[in-house]
């Protein structure tokens, strides 16, 4: 059996249930509008952390060109 990282030992039956109350409480219509609204939050997430880590990265490529100065 497939084990998720965050789902434990759920099985196929756990997910069909799973599945079948979300479309009972959303409706057919409200599925892909929330589907829609979660990818647009994991894509402006992921660019977050990108802008982030290439943040640091350029700030450690300028602190290891800088010229170092002794007395």
């Amino acid at each position: 059996m497939t084990r998720f990282l965050f789902l434990g030992n759920l099985g196929a039956p756990e997910i069909i249930i799973i599945a079948l109350v979300v479309l009972l409480l959303f409706g057919g219509k409200k599925i892909p509008e929330l589907m829609r609204g979660i990818g647009k939050g994991v894509k402006s997430f992921k660019d977050g952390v990108k802008g982030i880590e290439d943040d640091i990265s350029s700030s450690l490529d300028e602190d290891n060109n800088k010229p170092t100065v002794t007395n």
